[in-house]
This record gives C-alpha cells, structure tokens and sequence, in this order.
C-alpha cells in the first residue's frame, strides 16, 4: 500500500509575525511580488513597510484584482519576470492566496492569511475561476508554499465570523478523514503534477494525517467558545491562538493527507440552492458535517456533541442557518446528485452511496438540527 503525507516546508504563527517577513523573504532574494486586494495591503500597510525597511527588501505590489483567473494569474507572473522578483507573496483571503500559488506554481511561495476562515494556506492547491466569477478549473502544484506565516493579531483583529466559519471547515476534517481510512479511499495529497508516466497516482492517509485529524476535533471542542469570545474583543488569547492553527495547519493537513468524503461533496450539492450563496464555506461545511454523519449512522452521542459545538460557537445546524427556508423534494434532490457525481470525495465513504440516501440526510440532519436547537433532542 503506498502511502502520502504533504506540508509546506515551514509554518509559523505568532503576535506581529508579519514583522518578521523580510526575513523569509531573504531566503529567497531581495525582492517579492506582493498579491494581495488593496483594502488588505492598507491593513497591514504599517507591519509591511516596517518589514520591508527592517530587513531591505523590495516588495512589487500587484493590486489583486479579485478573482483567480488565468488572465490574472497571467498578468502577475508577467508582473514578477519584469521586476525578476525572487518569490511570491499571497496575503489576504483565499482567492487571493489561491492566485499566488497559481503564479509561483509550485517555487518560492510564502502566504500569509489575514483571516482563519478556511484550511487552504496550506494546501498544493487552488481553484481557478472565470474573470466574472463562474468555477473553471483546479490546479495542483508540485508542494505545498514554502512557508505559512500566521500573524495572530491580525487574525484577532477580523470579523469574528470568519473565525467561526474556518471553525466549520475544520470541523469536518476528522470525520471525513474517518471516512476515508475506513474506506482505503485515495487522498488529496497523492493527486498528480507533472509526474513521469507510469508512476502510480494511487496514494492513501498516514496514521499521522488521521492523528492530526483527531486532534483538530479534540481541539475545536476545547477551545472553539473561548477563541470565538476572544476574538469578538478582538484579544488573542492562547485558546485563540490554537483555534488558528486547528482552523489553517490542523485542519489542512488532516484534509489534503487524510482525505475528503461525504461533508464537503455535500457542501458542493448546496451550492444549486441560491439561499445558501450568501453563506461562508465553512458555515456550509459544518451543517453538511451533520449530514455526513446521519448518512453513516454515526453514534448518537457523537451527534449531539457536534449539535451541540456549532450551537455553541453559532455554527449552522440547519438549512435555514444556511438561507434555505423551505426546499422541494426536486431541489433536495438536485443538490444530492450534485454530491454524488463520480468525480465526488463521497465516494470516499465506505460504503456505496446513492442521491436518494443522501437527500434523506440532509433531511434528518435538518430535523435534527431544528429540533436540537428547541431544546427538544
């Protein structure tokens, strides 16, 4: 059985890391292609700037304009062979750390995330979109970015929702890893890039991939209230600070090394109901989480205790927590096939799965859910 584990090569977390940037920079050379959305260069402009002076850089800003696209994508590496930047740095929310590894491919990449809303800063992927929005296509790259540095105030500093939201991401990663191990499913980390033909592409989890999933859990229930109250007084604490790196390192390697199932195919197929786009991924994740388990008949007790964390840290527990207030069994039905087509991480699950078993589900978790939070289950 082969077998794969995949990190970035460093990762980093702390108050005020983002002073220490130019350091890492110089690893690589003296200058660096900044991607990142105006409104967060303006952010962290002060940090930045004593960054650069600190340790004699040159940062080239790119003016991310929104989407990774190929066009944008494009437009950047024109931008870096011009000023024959040393390395890419990807600062903000996902799209625009989607864009850097897009345009460092794989070589010299240093992100640094400004919210904690989902597990991507670690991952060897991205997800490419049209100019106007519309999904186009994943990329994979060699490895995973060079290095994950992790400013904690900055962090503290951001919508709380964001917090919470990455907590729903994170919340599926043991489950799903679960599901995967049971099933000798394939893993994220084994997908192809640039491999010699012939070499198989057929990789599974580690045991320390599912045991950093299960840590992420662990962690979540601990500490998910305190870091969501510290975070709402925008103070880090060190509950906050270990929800950070569940929600970016725990939760990415326990995903990319252990595997997806049922929850984020799931989270796929509740993308067709236009009530849900107005909610985060995460928020999606830990309702289609709830779902996962009412498809494998998960013990009741584990059930309660996941109701219970997303009430407590105010994560969805029902379609109507995620802007589907009333859904047609045509609907149900369509969002379930949207999980079940055969390129799906549901297939990961150990056992065969059919749209009509997972509309039943998503229906029972919702009852569930409604009827947790009357106080009534």
């Amino acid at each position: 059985m082969r077998k794969v584990f995949i990190s970035p090569t460093k990762y980093i977390q702390g108050e005020d890391e983002l002073l220490n940037l130019g350091y890492f920079v110089k690893t690589f050379g003296d200058s660096a292609l900044l991607i990142a959305h105006p409104d967060d260069v303006q952010r962290v402009k002060a940090k930045l700037d004593a960054a650069s002076s600190k340790f004699g850089i040159t940062l080239i800003t790119g003016n991310f304009q929104g989407e990774c696209s190929r066009q944008e994508v494009a437009r950047l590496q024109a931008l870096a062979r011009e000023h024959a930047c040393a390395c890419t740095i990807g600062l903000g929310g996902g799209k625009a750390i989607d864009t850097a590894k897009c345009v460092a491919e794989g070589d010299a990449l240093i992100i640094v995330p400004t919210i904690a809303a989902t597990d991507a800063p670690t991952s060897h992927s991205a997800v490419l979109y049209t100019p106007e929005g519309a999904f186009d296509d994943y990329a994979y790259f060699k490895q995973s970015p060079s290095v994950v540095m992790i400013d904690t105030t900055i962090i503290a500093e951001a919508p709380t929702r964001f917090l919470v939201s990455g907590m729903g991401d994170a919340l599926s990663t043991y489950f799903e890893a679960r599901a995967t191990a049971r099933s000798f499913s394939n893993v994220n980390a084994g997908l192809p890039c640039g491999v010699r033909e012939g070499v198989s592409q057929e990789a599974k989890g580690t045991k320390a991939a599912l045991a950093l999933a299960r840590v992420c859990y662990e962690t979540l229930l601990e500490d998910g209230v305190k870091a969501k109250l510290a975070c709402d007084q925008n103070v880090v604490t060190p509950a906050l600070e270990n929800i950070i790196e569940t929600n970016i390192l725990l939760s990415g390697l326990g995903f990319e090394s252990s595997g997806l199932a049922a929850a984020h195919a799931i989270h796929n197929g509740l993308t067709v109901l236009e009530g849900s786009h107005h909610y985060y991924h995460g928020e999606k994740v830990a309702f289609s989480t709830l779902a996962q388990l009412v498809l494998e008949n998960a013990d009741s007790r584990e059930i309660q205790e996941v109701l219970a964390f997303c009430v407590s840290v105010g994560l969805p527990v029902c379609l109507a927590d995620i802007g589907v207030r009333s859904i047609t069994r045509e609907e149900l039905l369509e969002v379930a096939r949207k999980a079940c087509i055969p390129e799906e991480s549901i297939h990961s699950m150990p056992f065969p799965v059919t749209p009509e078993a997972v509309a039943a589900a998503i229906t029972v978790a919702d009852q569930l859910g409604q009827a947790f939070k009357k106080g009534k289950v």
